[in-house]
């Protein structure tokens, strides 16, 4: 399946842009052969069930130029790189505990010759700065995630929604989400018809919402 698949949902990318995201699929490539951050069963799929699902929180959130946002548990880059390629005047700062995906996404980031990324072999908690909105795939049970980012939202919002976590997450969250009355769960099979979609959802906890 090829970058061909996202220019089906976001018709108005630059040619830069897609070029950049036609260069993943061999980059991440060369990369995996070296430091194994995607699974082997992925790699082929690279484009449905990392970059369009990644991109799945584009279509819940828009993000402002200048807006800071924080990639948490970032792996290999996702959600943060294919994000950094759709708003390029965003400030995305991605973040991992393992230093060799860290790597990674550096290499990554310096082949596509993004300039608006900064990735940091890190724990989210030892970070100083804050963030307009904190995206992220996954990498624990809410509670849990909840407890690493707290205090690393800004206090302002810029946006219409208010400043908040962007969570990629899949199946039945009603035990999970149960203490965060104010979080939405948004179906991305609302956005995109693939079958892989079906139970795949953005969750949005805004800052008031566990604050």
């Amino acid at each position: 399946m090829k970058s061909t698949l996202l220019y089906e949902y976001f018709t108005n990318l630059s040619p830069q842009q897609k070029e950049q995201f036609d260069q993943l699929e061999a980059l991440y490539q060369d990369w995996n052969l070296k430091i194994n951050v995607v699974s082997r069963k992925d790699i082929d799929e690279l484009y449905l069930r990392h970059v369009l699902h990644s991109l799945g929180i584009a279509k819940v959130q828009e993000f402002l130029p200048e807006a800071q946002v924080l990639d948490v548990g970032t792996g290999g880059g996702f959600p943060g790189i294919p994000l950094a390629i759709l708003f390029p005047e965003t400030q995305f700062t991605l973040v991992d505990a393992i230093g060799k995906k860290i790597r990674v996404v550096n290499e990554v980031v310096e082949g596509l010759g993004l300039t608006n990324v900064q990735a940091h072999h890190e724990r989210v908690e030892n970070l100083p700065q804050h963030y307009d909105f904190i995206v992220s795939r996954a990498v624990a049970a809410m509670p849990t995630f909840v407890h690493w980012t707290k205090g690393r939202l800004k206090k302002k919002s810029r946006h219409e929604r208010e400043n908040g976590i962007l969570y990629l997450k899949g199946g039945d969250l009603t035990e999970e989400m149960q203490s965060y009355p104010d979080a939405e769960e948004i179906p991305l099979s609302r956005f995109f018809k693939e079958e892989f979609f079906e139970t795949k959802k953005v969750v949005y906890l805004p800052k008031k919402g566990y604050l």
